[in-house]
């Protein structure tokens, strides 16, 4: 005779690691859960509350140099280092964990308009407006640049090559360097004055970009020798940033408060157009994953932007902070540094609300529910308020009321052009991306 038993496990009924939390068995069939929808509402809206109430995105201040920060960048390869310039001549490497400086020098006479790691781990370049450029190695010398290249004009930027001994230097035209030569090997220049800035792309190693004071934005190839294309904006241009993933994208800081992203491949209108800063944007940077953009604007802010939105994400600010000159992206995408006037470096969360150091597997699974509910219920009215909810300071918030009248203003205006013109040119409508940009020259 068989005796058939009932044998169950108390692992199939206690969770792991709780010996006193009972498993909870679902079902997921939706028909027996009516109330499912209102449930998740009111957990997206909870979730969205505490995001906002656990927003405290600033980490820390470097504090040390005495005059404005002016230039700055991450080390390529070491992910807690970063180097700074300032007004008054001095270079600093700062050590992000301990957030204190580990090596400081007088480097130069004049502001410090550049740095750039070099084609060595241990090497990084400087270049000034006292007309030099300089090479730099920390664990060799102490006060002693290994190289020093002198120039006809003040340098206002620099950029090395990803691989070769070769960097390319902004000023009265565009130079290029062999780290092997005291003289320019190259020069390029297209009609401008002066240029702002220059960037070597990071992917397509052999191009480079440069801002001019006549408005332009210029692409050089390093193999035809000769410039490839030219955009004329209809303001200035700050600073240029690569994406590090996509290789014919960049996005360029403009005078008109705005951000564009620009595909080389056609630069009759831009990819997409970066808003929402109430003053010019003084620099840009591409986060290393290419999906995140940060600016810092001349109105003392920093903002977030999605890489594939028009408007920024969140936006930081202190009391005490200045004008805002450079902007960097830490190499893990979970920090963003910035640079101002008033002498200070500060430290944010790349995601205001992120909670920082290490989280078990039950949290992380909060986390990611929460952010679903986020994405599925963000478009409702009260969801989005509480989403888009930022403490602005009122100069700003004042700035950016009258920046929308005007902008509205003008639209109508636009559109009353439109509608009463005869002629076909002045009744064509221009699109947002295409309205700053003048002309493009091949």
């Amino acid at each position: 005779m068989k005796v058939k038993a009932l044998s169950r496990s108390s692992a199939d009924y206690v969770r792991e690691r709780s010996q006193d939390i009972h498993k909870v068995q679902r079902n997921l069939d939706p028909s027996i859960h009516p109330f499912e929808q209102g449930r998740e509402y009111v957990r997206a809206l909870n979730s969205v509350k505490l995001e906002r109430l656990f927003a405290k995105p600033f980490v820390g201040s470097l504090n040390g140099h005495i005059d404005g920060v002016y230039s700055m960048m991450k080390h390529p390869q070491q992910l807690s280092s970063i180097i700074s310039g300032s007004g008054d001549g001095e270079i600093r490497i700062w050590n992000l964990t301990e957030q204190s400086t580990t090596w400081k020098v007088r480097a130069h006479s004049g502001i410090v308009n550049g740095v750039s790691a070099g084609r060595r781990q241990d090497q990084f370049l400087s270049c000034s407006t006292d007309k030099t450029v300089k090479i730099w190695q920390p664990s060799e010398s102490d006060s002693e640049a290994i190289q020093t290249y002198i120039g006809q004009y003040a340098f206002t930027g620099l950029s090395h090559h990803r691989s070769d001994a070769l960097f390319a230097t902004s000023g009265h035209s565009i130079d290029l360097w062999d780290e092997t030569r005291s003289d320019p090997i190259q020069t390029f220049a297209w009609g401008a004055d002066s240029y702002q800035s220059v960037k070597f792309n990071q992917v397509e190693t052999n191009i480079l970009a440069s801002c001019g004071s006549d408005r332009t934005i210029v692409l050089y190839d390093l193999r035809t020798n000769k410039p490839l294309s030219k955009v004329v904006m209809a303001l200035k241009t700050n600073a240029i940033a690569w994406n590090p993933i996509e290789a014919y994208t960049f996005a360029t800081a403009n005078e008109d408060h705005n951000s564009y992203v620009f595909d080389m491949r056609n630069m009759t209108s831009a990819h997409n157009v970066l808003k929402d800063h109430v003053s010019a944007v003084m620099d840009i940077d591409y986060s290393p994953t290419g999906q995140e953009i940060v600016t810092g604007s001349y109105d003392r802010s920093v903002r977030v932007f999605d890489a594939r939105k028009g408007h920024s994400n969140d936006m930081y600010h202190t009391k005490r902070m200045q004008r805002v000159f450079c902007v960097q992206f830490s190499m893990d995408s979970k920090f963003v540094l910035s640079g101002s006037d008033d002498g200070n470096i500060r430290l944010w969360k790349a995601h205001a609300s992120e909670k920082l150091g290490i989280k078990d597997r039950r949290e992380r699974t909060k986390l990611e529910y929460s952010g679903k509910l986020k994405e599925r219920f963000g478009h409702l009215k009260e969801i989005k308020r509480i989403d888009r909810h930022r403490n602005i300071p009122q100069d700003i918030k004042r700035a950016d009321r009258t920046k929308k009248e005007m902008l509205q203003a003008r639209r109508v205006k636009d559109d009353r052009r439109r509608k009463h013109s005869s002629k076909e040119d002045a009744s064509k409508h221009v699109a947002e991306r295409s309205k700053s940009i003048i002309g493009v020259a091949k």
